[in-house]
């Protein structure tokens, strides 16, 4: 047994705590007998305690114990602060693919047993079954309808058919190019290798994110947004009125007050402003032509929120960065204006909050994704962002509609795996949990754009997502109507 539990139990229970402050002439409130007894140190804080009253005092209540006990301190760690500059030379090409091999096949290798291609080139025993790891060079269907597909690995590449009477793998799962993935089968005595199983590098499933909440821990929340598109006419400012006199506990029943005071966190997934020349007659629906004056304007509407929330912004499509992914932090003539309880990261980033690990990515590549996989679809944004985990990669489709810098080093690989996963950019909600992982798309605050309209997209705006902290579960607050 613990050792706060022990002593709660024992030497300091209920009726010896009561006892101790009507001695020096207090009474104490039930609810501060019950914070005192669940002290890992109850003599030492009724001491503090003590010490701390005068006589105006003659209850002591859990506003008294809640002063003498430590206050939680809540800071941004950012994980992964990389550099981002890339000339875009063969070089830089070849050492980004060999970079993304190299992080996924060793997912892989730790839980299947794979051989070298050339080695298996070299034996071509008939019917062995054998594994390899491979990234997918190549992709085509023969004229009997089977799929051939090309695996190729630093030591060659063998063929990998995949009979159209074989259920492989779910139907409604793609392979794509430049994935890595592991395949086990039957090797025939030309050096095909007949599929018989398909395993991608996945995250471990996993009951809960973080475990049962902590006890006796703090309550503490992330809200999470995206897309907010501040300098057009659709900007929904109303609703970001509504969002920020809630965050300042202004509006709501008293469980929603209480809910809002422990909002410690802010995280905008991309999309801060709506910018210049993004799609066809943009200009026509901007309130705010000028770069600059957009993210003046986002900074002023910022400003409302309570300076003990610290904000997270990471860029996305529309604001002033490269488009190439991964985008760096906004530069710092953009930023002078913004409050200084706001940081600026990466697109990707992996930060830390209150010991949460949330992956922010603005969600590009769900373009590519959702035209790419059978079934998938933009008002269920949750369900294509499981695919990046499965795949170990926010954007496993390269040459698409999301561009990606080549640098060296292919940093939109998940080698690491985050308690949060947190997209915007297709303007729709979605959240749900994939293997013990939270997953998050908060939607904007944009209501539908005439290019929304000829794409019809149908944009579910003015929501914010809540986060405990500890427990991982997420909820979705509605500010329009």
């Amino acid at each position: 047994m613990p050792a706060h539990n022990i002593l709660s139990d024992d030497s300091m229970g209920e009726t010896k705590i009561i006892q101790r402050f009507a001695e020096v002439g207090y009474q104490i409130h039930p609810d501060a007998v019950a914070m005192i007894k669940e002290h890992g140190a109850p003599d030492k804080l009724i001491q503090d305690i003590l010490a701390s009253l005068d006589g105006s005092v003659l209850v002591v209540k859990p506003e008294h114990i809640k002063s003498r006990l430590p206050q939680p301190t809540y800071g941004v760690e950012v994980l992964d602060a990389l550099p981002t500059t890339c000339v875009g030379n063969y070089e830089e090409f070849l050492g980004y693919f060999h970079d993304r091999y190299a992080k996924l096949s060793e997912i892989l290798r730790r839980r299947i047993g794979a051989r070298p291609i050339e080695s298996i080139n070299l034996t071509k025993k008939s019917r062995e079954e054998v594994t390899v790891i491979g990234m997918v060079s190549t992709i085509r269907d023969t004229s009997n309808g089977h799929r051939l597909v090309e695996l190729e690995d630093p030591t060659g590449m063998i063929p990998v058919l995949f009979p159209n009477n074989k259920d492989v793998f779910d139907p409604s799962t793609r392979i794509f190019l430049d994935e890595v993935i592991g395949i086990t089968g039957s090797l025939t005595n030309d050096g095909l290798l007949i599929a018989n199983r398909i395993t991608w590098p996945d995250i471990p499933p996993k009951k809960n994110n973080r475990g049962e909440p902590k006890q006796n821990s703090e309550a503490c929340y992330a809200v999470l947004i995206s897309d907010t598109h501040v300098g057009s006419n659709t900007f929904l400012e109303h609703a970001w009125s509504r969002f920020v006199k809630w965050l300042n506990a202004e509006v709501g029943d008293d469980n929603q007050k209480a809910l809002a005071k422990r909002v410690r966190y802010m995280v905008i997934a991309g999309d801060l402003v709506d910018g210049i020349g993004i799609y066809p007659n943009q200009e026509k629906e901007l309130t705010t032509p000028d770069i600059y004056g957009q993210y003046e304007a986002a900074a002023n509407l910022l400003k409302g929120v309570p300076p003990h929330i610290k904000i997270i912004i990471s860029p996305g499509n529309h604001d002033a960065v490269r488009q190439a992914e991964p985008q760096p932090p906004l530069f710092n003539e953009l930023t002078t204006a913004f409050p200084p309880n706001v940081t600026f990261v990466n697109n990707p980033s992996l930060v830390k909050l209150n010991g949460a690990r949330i992956l922010v990515y603005h969600g590009r590549s769900l373009d590519d994704l959702v035209a790419a996989l059978p079934g998938a679809s933009y008002e269920e944004p949750d369900k294509v962002m499981a695919e990046m985990l499965k795949r170990r990669h926010l954007a496993p489709i390269y040459g698409g509609k999301t561009t990606i810098v080549p640098g060296g080093t292919d940093h939109l690989a998940i080698d690491s795996v985050p308690d949060v996963l947190h997209c915007g950019h297709v303007h729709t909600v979605g959240i749900s949990k994939y293997r013990g992982v939270t997953l998050v798309n908060s939607g904007t605050w944009q209501s539908q754009t005439e290019f929304q309209k000829s794409v019809n997209l149908e944009p579910v705006p003015g929501c914010a997502t809540l986060l405990d902290l500890n427990t991982m579960d997420a909820s979705v607050l509605k500010f329009y109507t």
